[in-house]
């Protein structure tokens, strides 16, 4: 998770935050709880503003004064992360910033009153022990696998503690997680996609072409899914020359099927039709023994990729005559 945290409507922040106020025996508001509560305030506007440095500044004057203000923790943290410079590591006070933002990532995970934020706040943490910052992925796992404990149901966990797994080198496991994934969400696409992204970079062309088949099957109404099996034949086709006529024809046929699929649900699909045009090829080259044959296919690639231009020459037409659109 490398993106930065959403803004989130500071209005709807400070009236939560009234909820850490401290009170007097009399019910009144005590000086420590409102002069955090105005620092809170000002922290927020500049967080908003994006001036990282002063936002920090006050939500430590927030706590500072009101250390019950857990929904501070969060921000303060993200304040950091966003001084932290992943160029100018090695530098003591942006080194610095980071483990800062770690400190209070780990207080918000353990005291924000809202559970969506302390997930957030463990999801920032694996990022921030990750390759792009401080790359300790030791520090990570036992991160992700508190998530999991939180919220045993929710792939995505698993998702990534297969990739520390991966980067470690630790292939059996990765897989294993990513199954995991798998039966606690059987019917999600995702889960499938995913899988088939790690078999790929193992090199495992028939679990790759499995999984996306699986994942275009359970979102059927998708023409997207069909497209991208035929690309990964395509691919395999033109790159992998280890493969025999027989080989590159059968999946030159399995590309096309995909992208017939994909076509029978949006016949103007540009992209399916430039793919199935050099899929056709591709089976025409194999089909050596049959000139006949090959020259149907190729009639019928060329009448596709004349088809795909016209559409695509269609659709500059109108969009250069279409009108301005209001600004």
């Amino acid at each position: 998770m490398t993106t930065r945290f959403r803004l989130v409507s500071m209005t709807t922040v400070a009236l939560v935050a009234g909820l850490g106020l401290g009170t007097s025996a009399c019910g009144k508001y005590s000086i420590g709880a409102l002069k955090g509560q105005k620092a809170f305030i000002d922290a927020n506007a500049r967080y908003a503003a994006q001036d990282w440095k002063e936002s920090a500044a006050k939500y430590e004057e927030a706590l500072a004064n009101n250390p019950k203000l857990a929904q501070a923790e969060f921000f303060l943290g993200n304040s950091y992360d966003n001084l932290y410079k992943p160029t100018r590591k090695g530098e003591p006070e942006n080194d610095a910033y980071m483990q800062k933002a770690i400190e209070h990532y780990k207080k918000a995970s353990e005291t924000d009153p809202s559970p969506a934020t302390r997930k957030l706040a463990l999801q920032y943490l694996v990022a921030a022990y990750g390759a792009e910052k401080l790359a300790d992925p030791s520090q990570s796992e036992p991160i992700v696998k508190r998530m999991i404990e939180l919220e045993p149901n929710e792939p995505t966990n698993y998702f990534g503690l297969s990739k520390l797994y991966e980067d470690a080198g630790r292939y059996d496991e990765a897989e294993q997680a990513l199954l995991k994934a798998k039966e606690i969400k059987p019917n999600d696409p995702l889960v499938y996609t995913t899988l088939s992204g790690y078999y790929n970079r193992q090199g495992d062309f028939q679990k790759t072409t499995d999984n996306l088949e699986k994942a275009a099957e359970l979102d059927a109404k998708n023409p997207q899914g069909f497209h991208l099996i035929a690309t990964f034949f395509e691919e395999k086709v033109r790159k992998d020359f280890r493969l025999s006529p027989a080989e590159k024809k059968d999946y030159s046929l399995k590309g096309i099927a995909a992208e017939d699929k994909a076509l029978a649900l949006n016949p103007g699909y540009v992209d399916a039709m430039i793919v199935k045009n050099i899929l056709l090829r591709h089976e025409a080259n194999a089909e050596t023994k049959d000139p006949a044959k090959q020259k149907e296919l190729i009639k019928e690639a060329d009448e596709l990729r004349a088809k795909a231009i016209s559409i695509q020459k269609g659709a500059k037409a109108a969009a250069a005559t279409a009108p301005p659109k209001p600004k």
